[in-house]
């Protein structure tokens, strides 16, 4: 079953299954390495929750909630 990354709980694995963003946001994303089948767990979350900084590949970079609620995974056991 999938779940939108912004559902995915601190320190929650996941696997990108689909990214839904506008063109921008999905090209920017993709030259960060963030890309179908890659593995991303959040780390920290602002005090207000929006945006949370996720880890990938040995990168950490912070998502937006409407943005993370257009990308799709899978997650972990």
């Amino acid at each position: 079953m999938l779940i939108t990354l912004n559902q995915l709980k601190l320190n929650q694995i996941g696997n990108v299954k689909k990214i839904n963003c506008n063109e921008k946001i999905t090209r920017r994303l993709y030259d960060l390495g963030l890309l179908e089948n890659t593995i991303i767990s959040p780390i920290f979350s602002s005090p207000f929750g929006d945006p949370i900084a996720y880890e990938f590949r040995g990168n950490i970079i912070a998502i937006r909630n409407e943005d993370a609620s257009k990308i799709f995974i899978e997650k972990q056991k």
